[in-house]
């Protein structure tokens, strides 16, 4: 008896799918209109009839038990053989194109395509969030037809050419012989249905174009980059079909003070030279509006006063950031004999008339504080 598993090369606790696909593959290798060699002819029978044993539930049974239904007189395949053309056909030309003919037709009305629109915000509406509208030009449901495509009063009628099923079917020669071959009718379209009155607003796509207003919550947080998802509030689909979804893009807009850095805020504090010398209590404003910032005695340029939760809102989680206000000394540039007098004796008491040149530690100073600067620090 002929070993039918080592024909096929699979094991004898292969799947059917296991099986078929073997065949398949052994099919296509030695079919005489493909193959070259010597005795390909042979081993496409040998293939063909081990498929047919392996590939029937009834046979494959029969031949476990130690018969071979395929020898004269071995018994004949039941009703619920698997092997047959369509196998043939699937081998050669895909699955796709038998399941083709049972497609049917194409839905009219399919989902709507997304939308990305960029979002211009404010500093502000990033620290604390906020209530946008914004117009969007995108397509709406018909109101005349109300998504149907067909004049008011009218409906659709089923195509006389594929008689509704939205595929044609025609005979082609093939090595095999005569195939039937499936596709989508040119006289619908593949929809089964054809439009014979359309709508004069929409011109039968069952949508038009119009300007809507989209209202969104910008949540705290956000930064250049992020998208805000609204779902099904993009445009409208053919025939009335779902919206798709629109993505806000945000951009943030540059501040004519504050600069962010993550959630954390910087700003620079313009200080005079005196009043970072006596200490001072200046009064800034920020989102939060008027806040102190209390400058110590001998304060020197680049200190950075943090004022804890002034910041950005944290996305999602809740809380702020900081606001890192830096230091900048002003030195006066022009000094009127008065203040030059004044300078030179406060100069002359501290003994810095002819000071000496002393060099900062490269760590912890200004080069220090200018590397973590360039770096993003």
């Amino acid at each position: 008896m002929n070993d039918y598993y080592q024909i096929l090369g699979v094991g004898r606790d292969a799947s059917p799918e296991q099986i078929k696909k073997a065949y398949r593959k052994l099919a296509r290798e030695f079919h005489p209109d493909v193959a070259t060699g010597d005795g390909s002819d042979d081993r496409f029978k040998d293939v063909t009839r081990a498929y047919e044993v392996l590939g029937n539930a009834d046979k494959r049974r029969s031949y476990d038990m130690g018969s071979d239904p395929s020898a004269p007189g071995g018994g004949a395949g039941g009703a619920g053989g698997s092997f047959g053309f369509q196998d043939i056909f699937e081998t050669f030309f895909g699955a796709a194109q038998g399941a083709s003919a049972q497609r049917g037709p194409i839905p009219r009305a399919r989902r709507g395509q997304d939308a990305l629109v960029r979002l211009d915000l404010d500093l502000v509406d990033a620290v604390f969030g906020a209530h946008h509208e914004l117009q969007v030009d995108t397509a709406v449901v018909c109101t005349t037809c109300a998504g149907s495509c067909c004049r008011p009063g009218s409906s659709p009628r089923t195509c006389d050419v594929c008689g509704g099923r939205g595929v044609v079917q025609r005979v082609a020669r093939s090595f095999l012989g005569q195939v039937m071959t499936s596709s989508p009718c040119a006289a619908c379209h593949g929809y089964g249905t054809v439009i014979p009155e359309p709508c004069p607003e929409c011109s039968g796509e069952g949508r038009v174009r119009s300007r809507r207003t989209l209202t969104v919550d910008v949540p705290a947080g956000v930064d250049t980059g992020t998208r805000i998802k609204l779902t099904g509030q993009g445009e409208v689909g053919p025939a009335g079909g779902p919206a798709g979804d629109v993505y806000l893009e945000v951009r943030e807009r540059e501040h004519e003070t504050f600069v962010r850095r993550g959630d954390d805020l910087h700003c620079t504090l313009e200080v005079p030279m005196t009043a970072a010398a006596l200490g001072t209590v200046m009064t800034l404003d920020t989102f939060d509006g008027a806040q102190d910032v209390d400058l110590r005695p001998g304060t020197q340029p680049q200190h950075v006063v943090t004022l804890r939760g002034l910041g950005v809102g944290h996305l999602h989680v809740g809380g702020r950031g900081d606001l890192h206000v830096h230091v900048d000394v002003q030195v006066p540039t022009a000094l009127d004999d008065e203040q030059e007098t004044l300078l030179r004796r406060l100069a002359a008491l501290r003994g810095e008339e002819r000071p000496e040149a002393r060099l900062s530690a490269a760590h912890g100073g200004v080069f220090s504080k200018l590397r973590e600067k360039l770096s993003g620090r």
